[in-house]
């Protein structure tokens, strides 16, 4: 039973990595396409294809439940169409036997997931980030298109680079009072945090007297910057939620509920990470119910198919419910759950039947 189990998960393993290869291999062309059209004489094709190849790790971990799903369809699809299957069954293998031998290699394609979402993907999305900004910028200032608005308390501020070694370029803050009105706007070139304190260099600081009707500018080489940021949590600031670990996620969670600011959006990503396994096996176990019913005998291509529609309806699925949790502010976790939940329903309804 045990070459058995082994046979049935290599191949299914197999499959699933040769589906991942080619959607990565799309994923990856699509985006360095994308990035043509950002170059210029600062930002070359060198630059453009650094980003894309530092952002593949992230497009990897998104692709997982996508290529599961339809690697175990064109696995176990390959053993039903040469009646593998039907001389396992008849030799009197169970149902529950073949979806436990294909969830074993699933539960190492997991493991690989989490790690590359934990450890990997956080450092090549910041490092690809930057690289760009600073290309872009040819390591000067950059637009703020290309930077990261944040605000504690009265001030709101607005960074254009962070770099990997911790230093901000391009600091704008805007002081308001408790009538939302503007009292300081100043601009600093640089900044770094020493001896557990943000120091801005080469400050520009416009106040306004509004009673007077006058402003005033001052200049100044470098002064303490008093804010709660380390720069861990800047690194969390500049990186998409989705693109995040899940313990960065946790801190910069608590450090906005901290400041009074909507975390939702990081709650969403946060919920969708923990949930990918248990999303990923909902997908093989609806892959599994399909080849032992409604596509038991088709070809592989009507497999494949298949497998992309109900992908892909199941993103775009998550992709509704996600953001719908934010403007109806219902729990983001519903909206990870709901598509996983039907998913494993159809695919144990299905087994049932074909048990």
């Amino acid at each position: 039973m045990r070459k058995l189990d082994r046979y049935i998960g290599t191949t299914v393993f197999i499959s699933i990595l040769g589906v991942l290869g080619v959607i990565l291999g799309l994923a990856e062309l699509f985006a360095f396409v994308d990035q043509l059209s950002q170059i210029t004489d600062t930002y070359t094709l060198v630059d453009a294809l650094k980003f894309v190849l530092l952002t593949a790790p992230g497009r990897t971990y998104d692709m997982l439940p996508m290529a599961a799903l339809i690697g175990c369809l064109v696995g176990l699809g390959s053993l039903a169409s040469s009646s593998e299957l039907t001389i396992m069954r008849a030799a009197g293998v169970s149902l529950q036997r073949i979806v436990w031998a294909v969830m074993k290699p699933m539960l190492v394609l997991m493991c690989a997931g989490i790690l590359l979402g934990e450890y990997v993907v956080p450092y090549t999305e910041t490092q690809a980030q930057n690289d760009r900004a600073l290309a872009q910028s040819a390591g000067g200032v950059v637009s703020s298109r290309n930077g990261l608005w944040h605000r504690q308390g009265h001030e709101f501020i607005q960074i254009n680079v962070v770099r990997s070694d911790g230093v901000l370029l391009g600091v704008t803050r805007y002081n308001f009072d408790d009538a939302r009105r503007l009292q300081t706007a100043s601009f600093a070139k640089s900044a770094r945090f020493r001896d557990n304190q943000w120091v801005l260099e080469n400050v520009t600081t416009t106040v306004l007297h509004m009673d007077e009707k006058r402003s005033e500018v001052r200049q100044a080489k470098s002064e303490p910057w008093n804010i709660q940021l380390t720069p861990r949590l800047l690194n969390t600031v500049v990186t998409e939620p989705e693109a995040l670990s899940i313990s960065g996620l946790w801190s910069y969670i608590h450090y906005l509920e901290e400041q009074g600011l909507s975390a939702n959006r990081y709650w969403l990503a946060f919920w969708t990470k923990i949930m990918q396994p248990a999303v990923t096996a909902a997908l093989v176990l609806m892959a599994i119910s399909f080849i032992f019913g409604p596509l038991r005998s088709v070809t592989l291509g009507q497999r494949v198919f298949t497998g992309v529609l109900v992908g892909f309806s199941f993103r775009i699925a998550q992709d509704l419910l996600g953001p719908s949790s934010q403007v109806f502010n219902f729990p983001p976790l519903l909206a990870v759950l709901v598509p996983a939940a039907i998913c494993a329903f159809l695919g144990m309804l299905l087994l049932r039947r074909a048990g």
